[in-house]
């Protein structure tokens, strides 16, 4: 079948930065997966965005869908024919409404009797025909939250679409899309190249843009061209380094399809200010990358991407420092205003900001979330007052000029402004590693004292819904409760703190008055060990494992998370998979004779059979072995020797009969396997596993 490459452009005013990747991502997936579900074949899919303009090329574009086998059944055949051999009329209407005469139709032998069928091929539409459908369909299903209309057209899209190009190989496609009829005209620079170029096939798109249009259109090619040219800049005028957030990256990229980089100055006062905030103005504001010394200390420079080459570059730089001195100077005088007032003296404006209608205020929750992290503290070895005194302070920044300016900042100036204020060091880092990790492998807490606030600010929130019955549903989560779970699990874990879950959620329970729901600490406890499955999931740990565990309900993180990494290396084990088909047989048996009332002390006497003598002497030697293990958290070690379980296992299920006549000796062989199974269920339910066979 012959291919051709195909391209559609729509071109549009200047496109919403920080949705350009996303609405490209999905008007090239959606057309794929158009083609997909044609049946076309096609080859390599590239996507392509600038400020004004999505575009899509697809490489070796079958020119037609494949023809299609198709057969449809009718009557039996018995029914289809009377006894004198003439069509009846379930025949003749199947027939007709086929379009065809009975002798057409063919008949099909099967094991149930033969049946009257119709078979044809149905011929592939042409590519051509499908495309204009395809396209729109893509973008009818864009991510747009909010859809416009402009002039006279009823048309409705993220921007204006002011034209289309739709080419297969040099053949324009000229049905309407968008209410515009396609053309092989696009349009380059705004300013460089206001005018039209033609594309003469799909192959050319980019070139034509490039050579002629000053208009870099694939995304990543721009991206990277901004990242090297900072870079180079950073270096060859400053000796620096320019630091790179690739976030902004993105929405830089997003605002230029001629990015030229551009080099800036600001008075070196403002280093005074705390680097963060400087920061934070230049990126949220001017979209400026910011520049640092060898030493990483921030240099009085930053640099600009204009979306222009100008005759005289110098005017572009002096157009920026004139605009970002202000914001500068704002984020100067916030800095010096704060610095007047001590946090302690910002506590009791904390009272009128709601935290939540009914668990009240950012004071009373400061309240709640001081008397956990002393206990927290206490627990894990840190000082309890210095916990106190930055759970009392930690959302005292909230309420400072700089904070309400710039809302990334939150503790990070309630740390600068507590070392102003010559609190301890500990609670002032306390002050900003309160909101650690702040997202998916985020750094953490790196101070007890911050260790201890971060968990009871979490915990306080956790507790407090759920116990007002406000838990996540769904997609909806407020309070951002399931990213709230996944720190805490992190931070015991990674920082080795011995906290008990459900102890700790007890406590935070206790400095509620207002919670209506029964059992809070329990059923939040159960909320954040349901977090553990995607916590494993990610680092490749199978469903199984987290499973096995989790029936033993163990509610400490760090000791959850020790069983699971034995698990894992168990599960590897040649023994595994009979051991766990073995602990179900002995869990499924258990169960039917009574389960918790059987015991597990074995009589040595009522053992008869040699097999259930070396099974039981094995088992004796493992748990004098293991037990100590289980003791000190040792989980592996002692799963590890256990599995040595495995041949006098198998021998005793192949040569004993475990429901013996005698009562005496049968109730001995239950708790003999009763004794064996809680061996395992010390570390956890290894019949979860998959096993043999």
């Amino acid at each position: 079948m012959a291919t051709q490459d195909f391209l559609v452009e729509l071109g549009t005013e200047e496109l919403p930065p920080k949705a350009l990747k996303p609405l490209s991502d999905a008007f090239t997936q959606g057309i794929a997966r158009g083609l997909e579900e044609a049946g076309i074949e096609f080859g390599k899919v590239e996507a392509f965005a600038a400020p004004r303009r999505l575009a899509v090329r697809i490489r070796n574009l079958a020119d037609a869908q494949p023809d299609k086998s198709v057969e449809k059944r009718g009557p039996a055949v018995k029914a289809a024919f009377d006894d004198a051999g003439n069509p009846t009329r379930a025949l003749t209407g199947f027939a007709t409404s086929l379009g065809v005469t009975p002798d057409q139709l063919d008949t099909l032998e099967t094991d149930k009797g033969a049946w009257v069928v119709y078979r044809t091929v149905e011929q592939g539409k042409p590519t051509v025909e499908l495309m204009p459908e395809l396209v729109e369909q893509s973008l009818a299903g864009l991510p747009i939250p909010k859809r416009m209309r402009w002039g006279a057209h009823r048309t409705e899209f993220v921007r204006p679409v002011h034209w289309v190009v739709m080419l297969f190989g040099n053949k324009v496609i000229e049905a309407p899309i968008m209410g515009l009829n396609p053309g092989n005209k696009t349009r380059g620079h705004r300013f460089h190249c206001p005018k039209s170029l033609i594309v003469p096939t799909p192959n050319d798109y980019e070139v034509v843009l490039k050579q002629e249009g000053y208009v870099i259109a694939d995304f990543a090619e721009r991206r990277e061209q901004i990242r090297a040219g900072v870079n180079e800049l950073a270096e060859k005028e400053a000796g620096g380094k320019a630091v790179i957030d690739e976030d902004l990256l993105d929405e830089v990229t997003a605002l230029n399809e001629w990015p030229v980089p551009l080099m800036g100055r600001f008075e070196e006062r403002f280093l005074e200010v705390p680097a963060e905030a400087l920061i934070s103005s230049m990126k949220e504001h001017q979209k400026y990358f910011h520049v640092v010394a060898a030493d990483g200390e921030m240099l009085p420079l930053f640099i600009t991407v204009a979306n222009i080459e100008s005759k005289d570059p110098s005017q572009v730089v002096s157009g920026n420092e004139k605009v970002i001195r202000p914001r500068l100077s704002d984020a100067a005088f916030f800095y010096e205003t704060d610095r007047k007032t001590r946090l302690e003296d910002r506590v009791d404006a904390l009272k009128p900001i709601v935290f939540q209608e009914k668990l009240g205020s950012i004071y009373d929750k400061s309240v709640r979330v001081a008397a956990l992290a002393k206990k927290i503290a206490d627990a894990i070895g840190s000082d309890p007052a210095l916990a106190e005194r930055a759970a009392m302070l930690a959302k005292t920044d909230l309420v400072t000029e700089m904070v309400l300016e710039f809302t990334d900042l939150q503790g990070i100036m309630g740390q600068y402004y507590a070392a102003n204020d010559g609190e301890p060091e500990d609670v002032a880092k306390a002050l900003n590693e309160q909101y650690m990790p702040r997202f998916a492998g985020d750094d953490l807490p790196t101070t007890l004292t911050g260790c201890a606030i971060a968990i009871a600010d979490r915990l306080d929130s956790l507790v407090g819904l759920f116990g007002i019955n406000q838990p996540p549903s769904g997609t909806r989560d407020p309070f951002a409760l399931r990213r709230a779970s996944l720190g805490v699990l992190r931070i015991i874990i990674e920082r080795e703190l011995p906290l008990d879950l459900q102890t700790c959620c007890q406590w935070a329970e206790e400095n509620f008055t207002v919670l209506t729901e029964q059992n809070t600490a329990s059923t939040v406890v159960d909320y954040m060990l349901e977090r553990f499955r995607a916590h494993y999931d990610e680092q490749g740990i199978g469903a199984e494992v987290y499973l096995a565990v989790h029936a033993r309900r163990p509610t400490r993180p760090l000791d959850f998370d020790r069983r699971v990494k034995a698990v894992e290396a168990f599960r590897q084990l040649p023994e595994a998979q009979a051991l766990a088909g073995a602990n179900k047989r002995v869990s499924n048996i258990l169960t039917k004779q009574g389960g918790d009332s059987i015991g597990e002390t074995v009589d040595a006497s009522l053992l008869q059979d040699s097999a259930e003598k070396a099974l039981a002497e094995q088992v004796d030697q493992q748990a004098a072995k293991v037990m100590p293990l289980f003791e000190n958290g040792d989980y592996s070690s002692a799963l590890s020797s256990l599995a040595s379980l495995r041949e006098p296992v198998d021998n005793f299920f192949d040569e004993v009969m475990v429901m013996a006549d005698d009562d005496a000796i049968r109730n001995n062989r239950l708790a003999l396997l009763n004794r064996l199974r809680n061996l395992f269920l010390r570390v956890a339910d290894i019949s979860l596993l998959p096993t043999a066979g």
